[in-house]
């Protein structure tokens, strides 16, 4: 065998071990956090249990975040009838922005303020907006997107864990 040979054949058993690792690999339980949304609603991310959820941290000051707000109201109305939820978590903003900008967007979907940053450091000391976290019924983390999701592969994921059993 040529050193060529045996470098492409050492490199593919590493890579098979890999991701062999990486399946077996448990994904990440989302953290127990409170929400107290303006509703004057309080659950904890063990009460989603059951339900596909989407946690997303943003502010009325973060033009990103703003610009997302109506496809996420979009996946919301979308998907919310399947057991679908969503929690939107203003981070670092004023909660009679947070209302405002609520009520005359008409946001359909929970939305929480973090005044302390407690919820922003039990997910993992979120400091840039938006970030936004799916979990699957089991309460595990499928994926974290850090900015605007990707709509096309978001919805794939929201799907495929809509369709797993809880």
């Amino acid at each position: 065998m040529n050193p060529a040979t045996k470098l492409i054949a050492g490199l593919a058993i590493v890579a098979i071990g890999a991701f062999t690792a990486f399946l077996a690999t448990p994904q990440r339980i989302a953290p127990e956090a409170r929400f107290a949304t303006l509703g004057g609603e309080s659950f904890t991310t063990s009460d989603l249990r059951g339900k596909v959820t989407v946690v997303n941290f943003w502010a009325t000051w973060c033009p990103d975040c703003v610009r997302e707000m109506p496809s996420m109201a979009e996946r919301h109305r979308k998907f919310s009838g399947r057991g679908y939820e969503m929690i939107a978590v203003a981070v670092r903003d004023h909660p009679n922005r947070v209302a405002d900008f609520t009520q005359r967007t008409a946001l359909p979907f929970k939305v929480a303020v973090d005044d302390t940053g407690a919820i922003s450091k039990q997910f993992g000391d979120i400091r840039i907006t938006p970030t936004t976290f799916l979990i699957d019924k089991k309460g595990r983390v499928v994926r974290r997107y850090v900015g605007e999701p990707q709509w096309e592969e978001f919805d794939r994921l929201v799907e495929k864990a809509l369709a797993d059993p809880a």
